[in-house]
């Protein structure tokens, strides 16, 4: 995903220090009960439409958007799924990042499936039964949207 402007700002003050930045995932569904995915340009993996809120920007506006522009697809947040914080995670420029992910079951309600950015190279609805080649934690997010259950989060064992 391309890094936006106000993060590159505060990279110019922080270095390859670890950020803690906010992060959102889009879990769309179709009529069909299709989910929505994308194959990433910087690394060619197949996931779910994900980024950064901008400044004030709520996390559903934000999965709303990303879904626009990353995939062309207007869609309209259901609920919450999970919230949880990934790994910390080191990019090739040696900037390091971890992400609080909020991720959203969302429903399709218009648009076309298609490449509308640079952050994809293939963008398309797939059945349940015959999803590409995932990370275990796109795969969790999309059971956990399909699961009639609360929120799924994560706590620390008490010591």
């Amino acid at each position: 995903m391309p890094t936006p402007d106000f993060i590159t700002e505060i990279r110019a003050a922080a270095g390859h220090q670890l950020l803690w930045l906010p992060g959102v995932s889009a879990v769309v569904l179709d009529d069909e009960g299709r989910v929505l995915l994308g194959q990433r340009a910087d690394n060619h993996r197949w996931c779910l439409i994900s980024g950064i809120p901008d400044p004030g920007e709520q996390p559903a506006d934000c999965a709303v958007r990303e879904v626009y522009e990353e995939a062309g697809v207007h869609c309209v947040p259901e609920r919450v799924v999970l919230v949880r914080a990934g790994s910390p995670k080191r990019f090739p420029n040696g900037d390091e990042c971890q992400f609080m992910d909020i991720t959203f079951r969302c429903r399709a309600v218009g648009g076309e499936a298609r490449v509308n950015d640079d952050e994809s190279i293939e963008v398309g609805w797939y059945p349940l039964d015959a999803l590409p080649p995932m990370e275990e934690s796109q795969l969790f997010r999309i059971k956990q949207a399909l699961a009639d259950e609360p929120t799924w989060f994560e706590t620390t064992p008490s010591q």
